[in-house]
């Protein structure tokens, strides 16, 4: 791509320097641009760091500033590509939840491409599972079994995948925004030489060009960022657990179960699995919580967490926290709610001494009841809240505490 300023049309006129968010466009005299001499005395001049935003182009009433876009010709044939995969991560034998949320949002998005979905199971003795993934929606699902599988490992995984991706060309992969997916998908995205979008929130197809448009947080979660991958395939992207809905199973839905087999050698792994080591401190998990009550830096010490813990056994929920009280050592980042952390949507979430940053609220605003405790009334998280109270969290959680206990009998 680049930039020109047309001379001609240019009249000096310094909209171009407002709307440039990089401060790279300046006004000057037509004798110090050494440019011919004109009814306009000024022109603009842009700088080399310019990034080519085009905030200048749409800002211009005169036509003065072009910038010429760079026909590029796909990398691969695009026809060759079909389908919407989606990659079933499995603990212990059991396909987790993020895999069904990604199915059924899968099988939306394949209404508009008229395309199937299919479902990439990698493991060992889980075959019962891949009559899960059909129930859930998908229309075919991609089995492979070897003892090596049973747990996450990065290498044969990555060769495993990479494989069928070379084979059955998908043309949109979708996987979970998990530890296993982070750390798998990026690998995959280098080893076929596709784009990778992380922590989607929000997924479309262009209807024109048919091609995957993928939302996510950008700038610290200050504006949300549209990405498309129009040149590469497949289109890649992450999604947390929780940002899609899952359906009910489809009990006797019909699909097709393709296994596949592998020789000895695509198995290796530089890395051995020693144990997994379960995180006692989280009674239970976040991610699947009803009801989750988070503390935040108003507790002002780690002992007061006893006091979240408290009024979290007492409604049968579990225990977050806010980054600023993880950063702080105050309790295992298992618990941290956020865009760094988990992504959570319980029935209730009560806050406790959350002030509400941006990256906190993009981990829970879609919560279905938000219950917001703290003591600044101008704090944003009361902007989210469906509920607010304002007051000292050391007064209103006990008090909060003794009134479920009561209830509770």
């Amino acid at each position: 791509m680049s930039i020109k300023i047309l001379e001609d049309k240019c009249t000096g006129c310094s909209l171009c320097v407002k709307s440039c968010p990089f401060g790279m466009i300046k006004i000057v005299s037509r004798e110090e641009a050494g440019k011919p001499h004109s009814k306009y005395k000024k022109i603009a001049v842009i700088d080399a760091g310019c990034n080519l935003c085009g905030a200048c182009e749409e800002a211009c009433p005169f036509g003065a500033i072009v910038i010429k876009k760079e026909v590029k010709e796909p990398v691969v044939d695009l026809k060759e590509y079909k389908n919407i995969w989606v990659f079933a991560e499995q603990k212990k034998g059991k396909v987790q939840g993020v895999a069904y949320e990604l199915l059924n949002e899968a099988c939306r998005l394949s209404g508009q491409l008229k395309e199937k979905v299919a479902a990439v199971l990698l493991g060992e003795n889980v075959e019962k599972e891949a009559n899960q993934l059909i129930a859930h929606g998908a229309d075919i699902v991609y089995l492979v079994e070897h003892p090596i599988l049973k747990e996450f490992q990065d290498d044969p995984y990555t060769d495993i995948l990479a494989d069928l991706i070379r084979k059955e060309k998908p043309q949109i992969i979708l996987m979970g925004a998990t530890t296993i997916g982070r750390s798998f998908a990026s690998r995959i995205a280098a080893r076929i030489h596709t784009g990778l979008t992380a922590d989607c929130t929000g997924l479309e197809i262009d209807t024109q060009e048919k091609i995957l448009l993928q939302t996510r947080p950008a700038f610290g979660g200050n504006i949300m960022a549209t990405i498309k991958t129009p040149y590469h395939r497949p289109q890649m992207a992450t999604v947390r657990h929780k940002v899609f809905k899952k359906r009910p199973p489809e009990e006797g839905r019909k699909g097709e179960i393709i296994r596949k087999v592998y020789d000895e050698n695509s198995f290796t792994c530089r890395t051995k699995l020693l144990d997994m080591v379960e995180d006692l401190t989280q009674k239970i998990n976040i991610a699947d919580a009803d009801i989750i009550v988070s503390g935040g830096r108003g507790l002002g010490d780690p002992k007061n967490f006893k006091l979240i813990e408290e009024l979290a056994q007492a409604v049968g929920g579990a225990v977050g926290a806010s980054r600023a009280a993880v950063d702080e050592g105050w309790i295992p980042y298992s618990h941290q709610v956020g865009q760094t952390g988990r992504t959570v949507c319980p029935k209730i979430y009560i806050a406790c001494g959350i002030s509400g940053a941006i990256q906190h609220l993009v981990g829970m605003q879609s919560s279905d009841i938000i219950v917001a405790i703290n003591r600044d009334v101008n704090a944003p998280i009361f902007k989210v809240a469906t509920y607010g109270i304002e007051g000292d969290l050391f007064e209103v959680v006990p008090a909060l505490t003794k009134k479920f206990k009561e209830i509770s009998g």
